[in-house]
């Protein structure tokens, strides 16, 4: 059963990878947001790993500094003991200063080696930022520039296609019907005056007579 889910969690998988191909083969920008996604994961899992290595420093140092102590204590212990001569407290003493000592030129080896390899790092992280940075200046930049080539392209649809010859055309027959409409009301109005005016006319002579 669980190999028949993978088979079918990786069928879909393929599936909609391929899609987004497709996809970002007709739209270039949405292939650059999928890199600086991908970058932007990259930068926090470097962030992470530096974190990480700070925390691995600070423990170094830590027991860099507890081997420290301890070899100046077990000195102190030793010259106490030969002291006091005190032969086997002594040895013993010595012993384990020498131990610590050779633990603490171990771990400053070490420490020095994680400094460097940390710097490194920050280093490359502070890189991956600024060239994450210039994927937004570029995504601005292409986005503007696509945005642009979007508006130009509408206009000159509209300005230069043959859908601009007919919208001109038919403003132009619309122009026309509306002066027609004008001139029509116009004569009907001055008939109706004119009628008018003959009316009244006519009747005045009718009463004077």
């Amino acid at each position: 059963m669980a190999n028949l889910f993978n088979r079918i969690k990786d069928t879909i998988t393929a599936d909609f990878n391929e899609m987004l191909d497709q996809k970002e083969q007709k739209n270039p920008i949405s292939h650059l947001n999928q890199y600086v996604r991908e970058c932007e994961q990259e930068v926090r899992r470097m962030k992470q790993l530096v974190e990480k290595q700070y925390v691995i420093k600070q423990e170094f140092t830590t027991e860099l500094n507890k081997a420290e102590s301890m070899a100046t204590k077990r000195k102190r212990q030793a010259e106490l003991a030969l002291e006091a001569d005190e032969q086997e407290l002594h040895q013993h003493a010595l012993e384990e200063q020498a131990q610590y000592e050779n633990r603490l030129t171990k771990l400053k080896d070490i420490l020095a080696e994680n400094v460097k390899e940390l710097e490194q790092l920050e280093m490359k992280y502070v890189q991956m930022k600024q060239k994450l940075k210039d994927l937004y200046v570029k995504r601005m930049e292409l986005t503007g520039r696509e945005n642009i080539a979007r508006a130009n392209k509408g206009m000159n649809k509209v300005l230069h296609s043959d859908l601009a010859a007919k919208s001109a055309s038919k403003f132009s027959e619309m122009e026309s019907y509306i002066e027609r409409l004008e001139n029509q009301v116009k004569s009907d109005y001055r008939l109706h005056t004119l009628d008018a005016r003959l009316a009244e006319l006519d009747k005045n002579v009718s009463t004077s007579h």
